[in-house]
């Protein structure tokens, strides 16, 4: 028999809702067994399992534990708020070719109030953007293709982000992909309640989000990466 898939377990939302109630060193050094068995560990097994299962869907992203996983020490040097830890755990699959935080990719996270599942691009710096835009224009009927589709549509809704009031300059107010070339950032992804962390159908319903999303970060990356197959 396949061994079962990896997920996380009650145990991971235990510890993740103490440390939110918690967030101080001394209690977190105190259950940091609990953190690397419940929530570490686990994490580590499905970001491989999933360089695995990206072989077939999407070669192109970087899935490896030591690229993929955060951090759960915050950076509070220019933070007000300066809780030491963060409350959730989260990895992101990056595009080979590209910085970790350059371009689109795919992404998760686990909180003691959600799971947040999905991709995109999140801060495109503006010579990005502007590469984006053009591609999107002219290829809009592809895009129109990925996020309008039915299947996108049933798993992962529509595409977010933050938008623009008007066209950007340089590109006609009555142009076809008008709409898209609003956004300033290119987002995608489905909520669901935290308890999904510790269900079998955790690993499954992971992967058919990202079997949808990883389309759209591929072609978000077509220029960045000087492709256009």
């Amino acid at each position: 028999m396949p061994a079962p898939a990896p997920r996380f377990t009650p145990a991971t939302l235990t510890f993740l809702r103490g440390l939110k109630r918690n967030n101080r060193r001394d209690w977190f050094m105190a259950h940091r067994d609990d953190y690397e068995a419940c929530v570490r560990a686990p994490m580590t097994a499905i970001i491989e399992h999933l360089a695995v299962d990206f072989r077939g869907f999407a070669p192109e992203l970087v899935s490896s534990p030591k690229s993929s996983m955060y951090r759960i020490y915050r950076d509070t040097r220019f933070s007000e708020n300066k809780a030491p830890y963060k409350t959730h755990v989260a990895a992101v699959f990056p595009t080979r070719g590209l910085q970790k935080h350059e371009g689109a990719g795919l992404y998760f996270h686990v909180s003691p109030t959600e799971v947040w599942i999905g991709g995109g691009m999140y801060a495109p710096q503006t010579p990005q953007l502007q590469a984006v835009r053009e591609h999107i224009a002219a290829n809009v009927k592809r895009l129109r293709a990925i996020v309008e589709s039915p299947g996108f549509r049933r798993q992962v809704g529509r595409l977010e982000g933050e938008r623009l009031q008007r066209v950007p300059r340089g590109f006609p107010r009555d142009h076809e992909a008008a709409e898209f070339l609003k956004f300033r950032q290119f987002l995608a992804g489905r909520e669901f309640a935290p308890a999904l962390a510790a269900s079998p159908r955790f690993y499954a319903t992971l992967v058919s989000v990202f079997r949808r999303v990883a389309p759209l970060a591929r072609f978000l990356n077509e220029p960045l990466l000087g492709s256009n197959d």
